[in-house]
């Protein structure tokens, strides 16, 4: 599969392609997936999954409120059992058509080496509604 960071590239490319099936095929079937926000806040994918059907609806949840139009991972930072990445984002809340830009932190977590066993990420959710 790579190092950990070409895994992670690698669900950053199958996300790209709006490949979801190709991004859950790197996760651990008991994956945990987090997204530092909650509904209450505007954010109606944020909150924690946990297994590979979860994450699905996670992006399905992600489609039906934003469309990214501009996803960029800048920086990719390798330690021991996790690779931290910062990025931006630029996408259009849905329904409202609203453009929101924002700088992002995602983790990822092997458990193995091979599959990403944990991701948390977080962004500036107040972006989404302030425009």
């Amino acid at each position: 599969m790579g190092t950990p960071t070409e895994i992670a590239k690698q669900g950053y490319a199958a996300f790209g392609r709006r490949d979801i099936p190709a991004l859950l095929e790197l996760l651990a079937d008991d994956v945990e997936w987090r997204f530092l926000a909650s509904p209450e806040t505007g954010t109606p994918y944020g909150g924690t999954c946990r297994g590979k059907q979860q994450v699905a609806e996670f992006f399905g949840k992600l489609a039906q409120a934003d469309e990214i139009l501009e996803f960029e991972p800048r920086e990719f930072l390798e330690g021991p059992g996790h690779v931290t990445v910062l990025g931006r984002t630029k996408g259009r809340a849905r329904p409202d058509g609203k453009v929101h830009e924002t700088e992002w932190v995602q983790v990822f977590n092997w458990k193995d080496g091979s599959k990403i066993s944990r991701w948390v990420g977080t962004a500036d959710t107040a972006a989404r509604l302030a425009k």
